[in-house]
């Protein structure tokens, strides 16, 4: 969860600063969150601790989509 949290504030920062869009980072975390996806449904046998693993894998990318729409680009004037 700490690496997360890290993962999280760095990112915010660097669309803030304009290093990346929002669009960016967010294709980037969907790409990140696909194969957590694909597996789930491709292998119906998986033991469900894996499957709740994969599932809190998407929701955690899912939310920080969401963290870095609320962030955007910080906004100078």
């Amino acid at each position: 969860m700490a690496a997360l949290s890290i993962c999280e504030s760095l990112v915010i920062a660097m669309v803030e600063k304009g290093f990346f869009t929002v669009e960016e980072v967010r294709g980037v975390l969907e790409d990140a969150a696909a194969p957590y996806l694909c597996q789930d449904q491709q292998r119906p046998e998986m033991q469900e601790p894996l499957l709740l693993h994969h599932e809190m894998a998407v929701r955690l990318i899912e939310r920080l989509v969401i963290q870095v729409d609320a962030a955007g680009p910080l906004r100078r004037g």
